[in-house]
């Protein structure tokens, strides 16, 4: 249970793009080992005919959302690494609220306008 908190807490402590995907990847690996453990402890106490463990379904569900998370976050991270490269760069340099939301906006338009080509190439 603790390792399916742990990667969701690992989420949260993403920061810096770069290091924010080995964090992430680092995440998508503890959920994946806290739902198996959770898992394995399940079963093996069904086989034992003993009652649950203490925690086993909840490591298994916490495990399950942190590798969800994690595994889409890994995605939009795979998706839109060029815009959100410009927009990591952009607001390293803005030192006023004006120059942040100049970066914003440059980050929606460039993300708007690969959602526009998406559709015009597969004609929806």
């Amino acid at each position: 249970m603790a390792m399916g908190a742990l990667s969701l807490l690992g989420l949260f402590l993403a920061s810096g793009l770069r290091h924010a995907v080995y964090v992430i990847a680092g995440t998508l690996v503890i959920g994946a080992v806290a739902a198996w453990l959770g898992g394995t402890a399940r079963s093996q106490a069904r086989r034992a005919g003993t009652g649950r463990p203490r925690g086993a379904v909840a490591g298994i569900v916490l495990g399950l959302l942190g590798l969800g998370f994690s595994g889409l976050a890994l995605f939009v991270f795979a998706m839109f690494w060029t815009q959100l490269s410009t927009y990591w760069n952009c607001t390293s340099g803005a030192n006023t609220l004006t120059a942040q939301q100049a970066c914003q906006h440059q980050l929606s338009q460039t993300i708007s306008n690969e959602f526009g080509s998406f559709k015009s190439i597969h004609g929806s």
